[in-house]
């Protein structure tokens, strides 16, 4: 009989700002984000509570975040800060398993199935964990426990901040059936839109329709719904993962006419993506790429050689890929592919958001 899985997926709560209130006690209770300044086309990495409550979020332009909210101040990000913290955050997790997988400098999963610590209880782990992330780092973080990866990264976000939530083998099948199916990975606002023009709004509406017609209407991403609106993830913890490319993408709320639209979207993405190669210690690159997907779903990529984040490269790659299908475009995306010495690895560079 299989063993259980009992999966713990950690938050920072706020991590780049929270890091920010420690070293600097006078930013605590004002409107506070990390991230570039509105002038040099700068992007939000991440903002304290205080800042949320005006609508702040990240990768919101800085320029937008400034009229949200007038009184933002906005910081430089310090890397080699954020890293040093994230290094005393995991030498935490491993005292309790050595099944850890980053997915970023914030988060990361925790398989503790079967370890002797505190009775075996995941829950208990995770109250330590969290109580010794306070005293020893000087930030808070959110926790979530259940089976898998999945509910686990769910539940994190269920009791922010500074809380944690438990989701039990017994309690899947209830937890699922009201889930709204944004909560579903790989679900963002625009494929949402386009099940709840189907009127299907939650996991439960989901469960209702037969794999065959899953795959039918939503082709691979099929599978994929029905199964996590099943609550079923079989993904195990990974801790040797090696991450090859790192890219950024953006689904736009309306279709981008004409390749002048979508060129003049390419800056902020190239800004973007440029943050998230300095959040990973600026590792060596080989490639490029542009990934564009249009209106009617059809996507192309091109690629190029390269190891400087070029404008006009990117430029180049844009009117390559949307020549391929001249209309209107859905979803653009840039990245780069990494030398496969690079150091860098088991992290999923995404913006945090919680």
């Amino acid at each position: 009989m299989a063993v259980q899985r009992k999966i713990i997926h950690v938050d920072c709560d706020c991590f780049f700002a929270a890091v920010e209130m420690r070293d600097q006690p006078a930013w605590r209770d004002i409107p506070l984000a990390v991230g570039g300044q509105p002038g040099q086309r700068g992007v939000i990495a991440t903002c304290n509570y205080l800042a949320r409550r005006f609508g702040v979020r990240s990768a919101m332009p800085s320029s937008l975040a400034l009229r949200r909210c007038p009184a933002l101040l906005i910081v430089p990000p310090d890397f080699a800060r954020y890293k040093q913290a994230s290094l005393a955050v995991q030498q935490i997790y491993q005292r309790y398993t050595s099944l850890i997988e980053p997915l970023s400098l914030d988060e990361a999963y925790l398989d503790v199935s079967g370890q002797p610590h505190c009775h075996g209880s995941a829950s208990l782990m995770a109250e330590q964990i969290r109580a010794a992330i306070a005293s020893e780092v000087g930030i808070t973080a959110s926790a979530g426990i259940a089976p898998n990866k999945f509910l686990a990264k769910i539940a994190s976000d269920w009791n922010k901040p500074d809380g944690q939530w438990l989701i039990r083998p017994q309690d899947v099948a209830g937890f699922v059936q009201t889930l709204p199916i944004e909560k579903i990975w790989g679900v963002g606002a625009v494929t949402a839109a386009r099940l709840k023009a189907q009127g299907l709004h939650h996991c439960g509406d989901l469960q209702a329709i037969a794999l065959t017609e899953m795959l039918q209407r939503f082709g691979r991403l099929g599978k994929t719904l029905y199964e996590l609106s099943r609550g079923v993830d079989n993904r195990p913890v990974e801790p040797s993962r090696e991450r090859k490319s790192i890219s950024v993408e953006e689904t736009y709320e309306r279709d981008l006419a004409d390749l002048a639209s979508c060129e003049a979207e390419l800056p902020a993405l190239i800004a973007r993506l440029a943050q998230r190669l300095q959040r990973a210690d600026s590792p060596a690159f080989r490639g490029l790429s542009v990934k564009i997907k249009f209106a009617d779903f059809t996507q192309t990529t091109a690629e190029l050689a390269g190891q400087t984040l070029a404008a006009d490269s990117f430029l180049q790659l844009l009117r390559t890929g949307h020549a391929r299908g001249g209309k209107a475009v859905r979803l653009l995306g840039v990245g780069v592919r990494l030398q496969e010495d690079s150091p860098l690895s088991r992290q999923l560079l995404l913006f945090p958001d919680a």
